[in-house]
C-alpha cells in the first residue's frame, strides 16, 4: 500500500515537471545565459599577500605611534596599521617605483574577455566626453598630478590589510588581473611601509642625537638598503630590514590561481540552482494554474464523470477521421468515447442529446463528428446531428456539404425539415446551421426548435444536438431543455474549473441532465520509457 501510494506520489511529481518543462527549459537557458554572461564579464583577478609582525622594539617613540604604547594587542593598533599603510606617504612611493601613473585606463582590456573589452572601452568613451571639457583646460602639470593622484587612489582599492586575530600579526593582500603585479604591489607596499617606519625612527633620533650618532647611521644604512629592493623582487634575506618596528615575516609570491570558484564549478552550481528554481517555479505556475489538468481534476471539480479522453492532435492527425477502421490511438480514442455514450443512451433510455463546450474553439463540433461517424458507420446506428451554432456554423465544413439551408431556415419557416437535412450514408444525417440575418437567440429561443428535434427523434436512434457556446446562457438553457441529455467537453489547460462551474449553474438549475464530460487535448506529460518503471 506505502509502495502504491510512493508510486503515486513520484508520478504525480513528474507529470507536473514533465508538463511544465517549457518554464525549466527556459529558467535553465536563461539563467545559464546570465551566468556565461556574468564570467564574461568579470576578469580575473589574483591576490597576493605579505605577512607581517608588529615588534614592540622602536628606535624612539614617534608621534607616529604614541597610541600604541599600551601594547600592540588592541584594536586601536590594528586600525593606525590600516591608516599608516593606506596613507598617502607609503602609498606615493609604491606608485613611483612602479610608475602607475603611466598606465593606461584600458589596462584591464589586456586581461578581459572581448565582451567586456567593449563595454571597458565604450565606458571610457562616456567617461572621457564628460570630462573633456575640464581636461582641456588642466595645465600639463595639474594632469601630471591628476593621473599620480589617481593611480594613487587606485593602489588604495586594490589593497586590503587584515589583521590575524589573537596575534601581533597582520597582513597585506594586493589584488589585480596580472598575478605577477599583484605581488609586486605587496611586496612594495610592504617594503614602502617599512621604509616609512624607518624614517619617522631616523627622523627622532637625528633630531636628538645629530648625524654622527650610529644608530641614526645604522637607520640611515638601513633606509637606503631597503630603497635599492623597492622594485618588488624576492629579498634574499628579510632579516636585513632595518630595526623597524613592524618585520616583514613572509614575502608575496606569484598566485597560480585567481580568487573565487572556477568556472566549471561555477556553471555546475549555477547549473543545479537553475535546475532546481525552474522545477519550483514549475510547481508554483501547477499551484496557480486554475485549468484542468486531467480526468481527475474533472471528477473532482465538477462532481461528474469523465466519459473518455481525446489526445492531443499531433501535426499528421486530422480533425475529422474519414477511415474509422484505423488502429491509431487518436482513433481508439474515440471509438471508445462513441461506444461509452451510446451505453449510457440505451441504459437511460436516452434519445437526444446536447454537446457544447464553453467556446466554438475548445474543439466539441470536431469530437460531434467523429462520434456520430462512429456511431453510424462503425456500430450502425441511425443517427442524426444538428447543427445549433448559427453564430459560427462548422459542422458542414467537416463532412465537405452544403450549409444551406440549414435549421436557421426551418425556424424561420422557409423550408421543411425532410428538405433541409442532408444524407451523408444510411445511418447518419446532417442539418446544417443555414445562413440567417435575424438574431441568432431568437431563433434558438423559437418553440419550433422542440418540433426539429421531435421530428428527428422519430427518424433516428440518437440525435446530437452541436452548440459549442456555453458563454451565451439563455442559449444553452433553452436548448438543454429540449434534449435528454448534456454533454460537456473541457479541454485540458485550457478550460478553467471556475469557468466552467460558473456556466453551467444556469443548467443544473434549470434541472438539466449533465450526464458526463469529455475531456479533449489529453496530453501524456510523462515520456512512454518511464512508465515501466512508474
Amino acid at each position: 500500500m506505502k509502495s502504491s501510494l510512493l508510486e503515486n506520489s513520484i508520478r504525480e511529481y513528474l507529470v507536473v515537471v514533465f508538463r511544465r518543462k517549457s518554464v525549466i527549459i527556459i529558467t535553465l537557458i536563461t539563467v545559464m545565459i546570465t551566468v556565461a554572461l556574468g564570467l564574461e564579464l568579470k576578469t580575473p583577478v589574483y591576490k597576493s599577500r605579505v605577512k607581517m609582525l608588529i615588534s614592540a622594539r622602536k628606535e624612539t617613540a614617534s608621534p607616529y605611534y604614541k597610541d600604541l604604547t599600551g601594547g600592540y594587542q588592541s584594536t586601536q593598533m590594528s586600525l593606525t596599521q590600516s591608516e599608516i599603510v593606506y596613507s598617502y606617504a607609503v602609498l606615493e612611493r609604491v606608485v613611483r617605483v612602479l610608475k602607475f601613473y603611466e598606465c593606461s585606463p584600458g589596462y584591464e582590456e589586456n586581461f578581459c574577455s572581448p565582451i567586456k573589452s567593449w563595454v571597458i572601452k565604450l565606458k571610457h568613451m562616456w567617461s572621457t566626453m564628460s570630462k573633456r571639457s575640464k581636461q582641456n583646460s588642466q595645465s600639463p602639470e595639474e594632469k601630471r598630478e591628476y593621473a599620480f593622484a589617481m593611480a594613487v587612489a587606485s593602489i588604495r582599492e586594490c589593497l586590503d590589510i587584515s589583521p590575524i586575530r589573537d596575534t601581533d600579526l597582520f597582513t597585506i593582500t594586493a589584488s589585480d588581473f596580472d598575478p605577477k603585479v599583484a605581488a609586486l604591489i605587496a611586496n612594495v607596499t610592504s617594503r614602502s611601509y617599512v621604509i616609512f617606519d624607518l624614517e619617522q625612527q631616523f627622523a627622532e633620533l637625528q633630531f636628538q642625537y645629530g648625524d654622527k650618532h650610529p644608530r641614526v647611521i645604522q637607520l640611515k644604512s638601513g633606509i637606503d638598503e631597503l630603497t635599492k629592493n623597492l622594485s618588488g623582487a624576492l629579498l634574499s634575506s628579510i632579516e636585513a630590514l632595518g630595526p623597524a618596528s613592524v618585520k616583514i615575516i613572509e614575502q608575496a609570491h606569484v598566485p597560480f590561481e585567481p580568487v573565487g570558484s572556477s568556472k566549471i564549478v561555477t556553471v555546475a552550481i549555477a547549473f543545479v540552482m537553475s535546475l532546481f528554481l525552474g522545477i519550483m517555479l514549475a510547481f508554483g505556475f501547477e499551484y496557480i494554474d486554475q485549468t484542468f489538468k486531467s480526468s481527475q481534476d474533472i471528477e473532482a471539480f465538477l462532481n461528474l464523470p469523465v466519459l473518455g479522453t481525446i489526445p492531443k492532435m499531433r501535426k499528421k492527425d486530422t480533425v475529422f477521421l474519414p477511415d474509422i477502421k484505423q488502429t491509431n490511438a487518436y482513433v481508439l480514442a474515440y471509438h471508445n468515447l462513441s461506444d461509452q455514450i451510446f451505453l449510457l443512451i440505451r441504459e437511460n433510455k436516452l434519445k437526444s442529446l446536447l454537446i457544447t463546450a464553453t467556446s466554438p474553439w475548445e474543439g466539441s463540433t470536431a469530437i460531434v463528428a467523429n462520434i456520430c461517424s462512429y456511431l453510424s458507420e462503425k456500430a450502425g446506428h441511425k443517427v442524426f446531428v444538428i447543427d445549433a451554432n448559427l453564430r459560427a456554423p462548422a459542422l458542414h465544413k467537416i463532412f465537405g456539404i452544403s450549409g444551406n439551408p440549414g435549421l436557421s431556415d426551418i425556424l424561420e419557416g422557409k423550408v421543411s425539415l425532410p428538405k433541409a437535412a442532408q444524407h451523408i450514408d444510411k445511418n447518419l444525417t446532417i442539418l446544417p446551421a443555414g445562413e440567417t440575418s435575424l438574431n441568432p437567440a431568437i431563433l434558438l429561443h423559437s418553440e419550433k426548435v422542440v418540433d426539429v428535434i421531435k421530428d428527428a427523434k422519430e427518424s433516428s436512434e440518437v440525435v446530437i444536438v452541436d452548440y459549442a457556446d456555453l458563454k451565451n446562457i439563455k442559449d444553452i438553457a433553452v436548448l438543454s431543455s429540449h434534449v435528454d441529455g448534456v454533454i460537456l467537453v473541457v479541454n485540458e489547460g485550457q478550460t478553467r474549473r471556475h469557468v466552467i462551474k460558473a456556466l453551467i449553474n444556469p443548467l443544473e438549475q434549470r434541472k438539466s441532465n449533465i450526464i458526463g464530460v469529455i475531456l479533449n487535448n489529453r496530453t501524456f506529460a510523462i515520456p512512454k520509457i518511464l512508465y515501466r518503471w512508474l
